[in-house]
């Protein structure tokens, strides 16, 4: 443990540099040119680092990397390390927030969610080598290209690796004090689509059947689905309907926000929500999506998270856990049954946000306990 701590804390300025390398590639979602070559300098730094890899084409997204590493026992099941490379940020975005370091804290864009983790995992297989650490079973890393828009191309890939694998380790930025994610809603989208009729507003208003105020009666009903106690969440977040004043509108659409705590909860809403029924006379509702990410529920996460605190002690780390309401990847494998600790970034605040940073004398240490948990585990 010593050396670990001692090992990363000597590498912090190599450490700075490829984080800075990695937050000015600038990787949008949606730039499939550039995220495909961002995954070609994963493949090149992550093979230097000694392990074997993979570009996985990716035909709408960007390509996805897996890498696979063995430094001891090759008979077990991996441990998988999730990342993803894509960030929200838009090109261009490093004129007006550049890599700087100011007062402790590095800053950029992506540089919190989640290009640090990227790092981590590169100078933690790097370290193993080095330092000659005999790991119980090997490791496997999957970074993807498409999490920040709900993982449509990568999910397969991610429960079909989990399912081989003996625990998850999620390198998602912690929570404010660098707490671990042991609890994630599950989130989804519903879209709502009322049907009504067409009519001339001033002429023959009540040949029409007014699709807006159907609308009208079907949110009231959808937030009423909420539930304050069980942290059930319903939010109608956009609204389109009509064509003209002067036309009774005929068709209107609302997109619904939800999360949950449990899949018992997003059961229910997925039951409730294809039920509802129309108020106005020979109105139509159609509703469509759900849930796109099952619940990270602590059921997945606690037995797990005990054993990492434990192994954090030694390395000076008081692990302390607690829970979101945006979702990850973890959320996938944790419905899976498969044993997931999220959260496991370096400390720091602003995922997203103007001030996105992170701590830099934090990094050694969430390094040395990336190395010291798959030595462990």
């Amino acid at each position: 443990m010593t050396n670990l701590t001692s090992y990363f804390g000597e590498r912090q300025q190599q450490l700075l540099q490829t984080i800075e390398l990695l937050v000015t590639q600038e990787t949008p979602s949606h730039d499939k040119p550039r995220l495909d070559a961002f995954a070609a300098l994963l493949d090149g730094r992550l093979s230097q680092a000694g392990a074997t890899v993979e570009v996985l084409p990716n035909a709408t997204r960007g390509n996805h990397v897996r890498a696979r590493f063995a430094h001891g026992n090759t008979t077990e099941k991996p441990a998988l390390v999730l990342c993803h490379y894509d960030t929200v940020w838009p090109v261009g975005s490093l004129a007006t927030h550049p890599f700087r370091i100011e007062e402790g804290k590095a800053y950029g864009p992506g540089i919190f969610d989640m290009q640090t983790s990227l790092a981590l995992v590169e100078y933690g297989l790097r370290a193993v080598r080095e330092l000659d650490i005999a790991l119980p079973r090997p490791v496997t890393v999957l970074i993807t290209s498409d999490e920040e828009i709900g993982s449509g191309t990568s999910r397969s890939l991610i429960e079909e690796e989990a399912l081989r694998s003996a625990y998850v380790l999620v390198m998602e930025s912690p929570l404010p004090g660098g707490v671990i994610k042991t609890a994630r809603k599950g989130t989804g989208t519903f879209t709502v689509e009322t049907i009504g009729r067409a009519a001339h507003a001033g002429v023959d208003p009540y040949k029409g059947i007014n699709a807006i105020a159907e609308m009208a009666h079907q949110v009231l009903a959808i937030h009423a689905l909420a539930d304050r106690e069980a942290g059930t969440t319903l939010s109608v977040g956009m609204i389109e309907g009509g064509t003209a004043t002067n036309v009774v509108p005929a068709r209107a659409v609302a997109q619904v926000d939800t999360r949950v705590w449990t899949q018992a909860e997003a059961d229910r809403l997925v039951r409730t929500m294809n039920a509802l029924q129309p108020v106005l006379p020979g109105a139509e509702v159609k509703v469509s999506g759900g849930l796109n990410r099952p619940p990270l529920e602590r059921s997945a996460t606690a037995a797990l998270f005990a054993r990492v605190q434990e192994i954090a002690r030694p390395l000076g780390l008081e692990l302390a856990e607690g829970s979101t309401g945006g979702g990850s990847d973890g959320n996938f494998t944790g419905a899976l049954g498969i044993p997931t600790l999220d959260g496991l970034g370096v400390p720091g605040d602003g995922a997203h946000a103007d001030h996105e940073h992170i701590l830099v004398d934090e990094i050694a240490g969430r390094a040395a306990l990336l190395v010291a948990m798959w030595q462990a585990l």
